[in-house]
C-alpha cells in the first residue's frame, strides 16, 4: 500500500424507486444517487484514534478497516460532516460509512472495488453494530448513479439474512423522468427498527410478507426494463406499485402517506425512499414540477428538484 499525506472520502445520498425493501430477501432494487447532499469524511495519521464530530458509525468503520485492511488505521484521527437530511430514508448512514472508508483507503493506499465497498459498509452496521439493513444503500452509493440491483438466488434463502452478492448494473441518468425529493423531518426514524420488524416477519413465513417481496422485486425488474424502452408511463406504474405493495406489507406513518397521496394527486407517481420520512415523486410531464411541488410544500415538508 503507498499511504497518502491525508485522505478524504465523499458519498452521495440515494433514493430508491422500485422494488425497495426487497433487497435484503432475495429481490431487486432501481435507486439513485442524488447530488444535492452528500456525507464527507478526511482521514489524517494520529496517535490514536480519534473521531470529530463523535460517530459510533465512524468509529466502528475504522475498527473494521483496522482489522481487515491496515492495522495501522485503528490510530487516524478522522473528521467528518453530512449535509444528508437524518432519519428519513436516505441513506445518510450508510453514506457516512462509505465517506470514512474511502477516506481510509486513500490515507493508507487501500484499493475496494465497488462490490466490496458495499460489502464491507454493509458488515459495519449490521456486524459491528448490530443493525438491520440490507445491500441497496450500499451498493447504490458505491456504484454511484442510477443503479439496478438484482438478488434473486443469492440473498437468504429463506433465512432472511442480507444478501452479500448481486447483479449490478449502472444504467444512463438521462433514462430517468424528472424527480422531486419530499421529507419531513419530524415523520423520520431509524430505519433499523423497520427492517428488524420486517425481517423476524420473514422469519416466521409471514404468506403477506414472502408475497409481497416478490411482488416488489418484479416491479423493480420492470421499472429497469420501461426505463430502457423509454416507456415512462409503466415506470411510473413501478414506482406506484412499490409504495401500494409497501402499504400492504407495512404500518406506515401516516405524514408520509400524504405525502405521498399529495403527489400523486397532483399528477405524480411516487414511492418511498428508503424506510420512512421521504418520498421520491416521479413526473412524467416535467410542465407539472412546479404544480407537484407547491402541493407537497402545502403539506408541511421539504422539497427538492433532481436533478
Amino acid at each position: 500500500m503507498t499511504a497518502a499525506q491525508r485522505g478524504r472520502g465523499v458519498a452521495l445520498a440515494r433514493a430508491a424507486l422500485a422494488g425497495n425493501p426487497s433487497d435484503g430477501y432475495g429481490g431487486a432494487v432501481l435507486a439513485v444517487t442524488l447530488e444535492a447532499w452528500s456525507a464527507q469524511a478526511q482521514a489524517d495519521p494520529s496517535t490514536e484514534l480519534f473521531v470529530e464530530p463523535s460517530s459510533s458509525l465512524v468509529r466502528a468503520t475504522v475498527d473494521r478497516f483496522a482489522g481487515e485492511l491496515e492495522p495501522a488505521a485503528s490510530a487516524t484521527a478522522v473528521r467528518w460532516s453530512t449535509s444528508i437530511p437524518a432519519g428519513v430514508g436516505l441513506g445518510g448512514s450508510s453514506a457516512l460509512v462509505i465517506a470514512t472508508t474511502r477516506a481510509l483507503c486513500e490515507l493508507y493506499g487501500a484499493k475496494l472495488g465497488e462490490e466490496r465497498l458495499a460489502s464491507f459498509a454493509l458488515a459495519v452496521e449490521t456486524e459491528d453494530l448490530g443493525i438491520v439493513a440490507g445491500l441497496q444503500d450500499r451498493v447504490t452509493q458505491a456504484f454511484g448513479g442510477l443503479v439496478f440491483m438484482d438478488f434473486a438466488d443469492r440473498g437468504s434463502k429463506g433465512s432472511g439474512e442480507p444478501a452479500r452478492h448481486g447483479l449490478y448494473e449502472q444504467l444512463r441518468r438521462e433514462l430517468l423522468p424528472p424527480l422531486l425529493i419530499a421529507w419531513r423531518a419530524d415523520a423520520g426514524g431509524h430505519s433499523g427498527e423497520v427492517h428488524a420488524s420486517l425481517r423476524e416477519r420473514h422469519r416466521r413465513g409471514e404468506e403477506v410478507v414472502h408475497q409481497t417481496i416478490g411482488e416488489l422485486a418484479r416491479a423493480a425488474r420492470e421499472a429497469r426494463a420501461a426505463l430502457l424502452t423509454g416507456d415512462v408511463k409503466r415506470f411510473c406504474g413501478c414506482v406506484d406499485q412499490s409504495f401500494d405493495l409497501r402499504r400492504r406489507m407495512l404500518d406506515l406513518d401516516g405524514r408520509c402517506v400524504e405525502m405521498i397521496e399529495t403527489a400523486r394527486a397532483s399528477g405524480a407517481s411516487a414511492n418511498y425512499t428508503g424506510s420512512g420520512g421521504a418520498i421520491v415523486a416521479v413526473c412524467p410531464q416535467p410542465r407539472r414540477l412546479a404544480t407537484v411541488e407547491q402541493a407537497l410544500r402545502c403539506t408541511g415538508c421539504d422539497v427538492r428538484q433532481y436533478p
